[in-house]
């Protein structure tokens, strides 16, 4: 089974005996058999006919229009997919159970950001990256034996802190500075691009987790509210390094940002403007639709590698005892 990625702006997708055929104009760019669809996802601005969601309906597979930017605008969702069990499972694992996904999304976390300094510091020497590499290595150990939520947050705090440290000596542009990571606001260009893409990201976490069955508010990791999407909070801590901190150093390393054109301070923060943003987004999305090597031998756009760690994660609450695998660069 898999998603079908509509990320190509102007499509037209429609039915044609047992299959969804997308054109973009008179071209036609894909055919995919409705029985090996799971979910169809629409970034941007591409029509669907009445046929082919009615066929998509029947068949038990849901639409997802997207903006751009992964933010979710409303889903056609078939009736059944109303009364699952899952949110029910989700609310009954224990605090073992969850303490355990918990640990394992820290310790992904921590490792993924010191793979991510190992690669910088082939290109930079730099005594601080290697302390920082060191203490990662030793917090992503120290984090198996956590007896508690607490324990690990403090644990993720420390590592946040080493990596960000080291971070700003991974940036090769001379006119960006970033001494520490900062929020709400963001102090600095290097924090507004890193909040930015965290947001992003988020949204399409967010996304996708709804699209499953999941509820956003049960977590292992954060706390729930009901104004905070604790588990689409627990999903990205495992690709903040890959996807966004990587992004940001290659932007500044191929000077595609400018520190003083795609950038404005107001309300006390520095923010992104619409040429930065446009700048950023174009780069995400690329990014994003890049596509990598399958397992089967096939080939995926990198937001599938989003699709399938929600769709671990789910396969977690219906069996605890199998645990959840985050997401790791090599």
């Amino acid at each position: 089974m898999r998603t079908l990625y509509i990320a190509q702006q102007g499509c037209y997708v429609g039915l044609s005996q047992e299959c969804l055929v997308i054109k973009q104009g008179q071209v036609v760019l894909e055919e995919v058999q409705l029985p090996l669809l799971e979910q169809v996802l629409i970034f941007g601005k591409s029509q669907v006919t009445t046929q082919a969601i009615r066929a998509c309906l029947w068949r038990d597979i849901p639409i997802a229009y997207l903006s751009r930017m992964g933010y979710c605008y409303g889903r056609v969702l078939p009736i059944e997919r109303g009364y699952r069990q899952l949110v029910r499972y989700q609310q009954q694992l224990l605090a073992a159970e969850r303490l355990m996904v918990a640990r394992q999304i820290v310790q992904a976390k921590l490792r993924n950001g010191r793979v991510l300094l190992l690669r910088q510091r082939r290109k930079n020497e730099s005594g601080l990256v290697d302390r920082a590499i060191e203490q990662l290595d030793y917090l992503a150990q120290e984090v198996l034996q956590a007896e508690s939520i607490a324990r690990l947050m403090g644990l993720e705090g420390a590592g946040a802190a080493a990596y960000f440290a080291a971070f700003g000596e991974c940036i090769m542009g001379s006119e960006f500075v970033f001494m520490a990571r900062s929020r709400r606001p963001p102090g600095n260009p290097v924090n507004a691009m890193l909040s930015f893409g965290y947001q992003v990201l988020w949204n399409h976490l967010l996304s996708l987790i709804e699209l499953q069955g999941l509820d956003p508010y049960y977590a292992c990791l954060h706390q729930e509210s009901e104004r905070h999407a604790a588990l689409a909070s627990d999903l990205i801590e495992e690709f903040r390094a890959p996807i966004v901190d990587s992004l940001v150093l290659y932007l500044i390393g191929r000077g595609m940002v400018s520190a003083e054109q795609d950038f404005e301070f107001r309300d006390g923060g520095c923010y992104l403007n619409d040429a930065g943003r446009r700048t950023f987004l174009r780069a995400f999305l690329l990014r994003m639709e890049e596509r990598l090597q399958s397992a089967d031998g096939g080939s995926r756009p990198r937001w599938d590698v989003l699709n399938q760690q929600v769709k671990a994660y789910k396969q977690f609450v219906y069996a605890p005892a199998q645990g959840y695998q985050p997401y790791l660069i090599r």
